[in-house]
């Protein structure tokens, strides 16, 4: 079992920046391919960024490429999502996602078994 616990969300001006992170315990002896997915209200959730178990390789949605940026530090077992130039459209919970199968990573929720609480990311206008 994995435990993710994502942190970082809050309140902020279009325009601005947030750093999310996201905390991986449990069996952690191995590294995963991670994901980041968000969920607005009463809209599906919908693939952000992700990254592959080795951490060399990234990718992005359309909606995030750009202002986006992926890193993870295995020694910390976290993955960091940075976003930039927020828009009010960014607004949603953003989720951590991590599977043990996945090498390359994956666009679909579908495909991760672990995932966390989320953070609320909030942008104004």
């Amino acid at each position: 079992q994995v435990q993710l616990v994502e942190s970082g969300g809050g309140l902020v001006q279009a325009g601005g920046s947030l750093r999310l992170s996201c905390v991986a315990s449990g069996r952690t002896q191995r590294t995963y391919a991670m994901g980041w997915f968000r969920q607005a209200p009463g809209k599906d959730r919908e693939f952000v960024a992700g990254v592959s178990w080795s951490g060399d390789s990234t990718f992005y949605a359309d909606s995030v490429k750009g202002r986006a940026t992926l890193s993870r530090d295995n020694a910390k077992n976290t993955l960091y999502l940075q976003m930039d130039s927020l828009k009010p459209e960014d607004t949603a919970v953003y989720y951590c996602a991590a599977d043990p199968s996945l090498v390359a990573g994956s666009k679909r929720a579908s495909e991760y078994d672990y995932w966390g609480q989320g953070t609320q990311v909030t942008v104004s206008s």
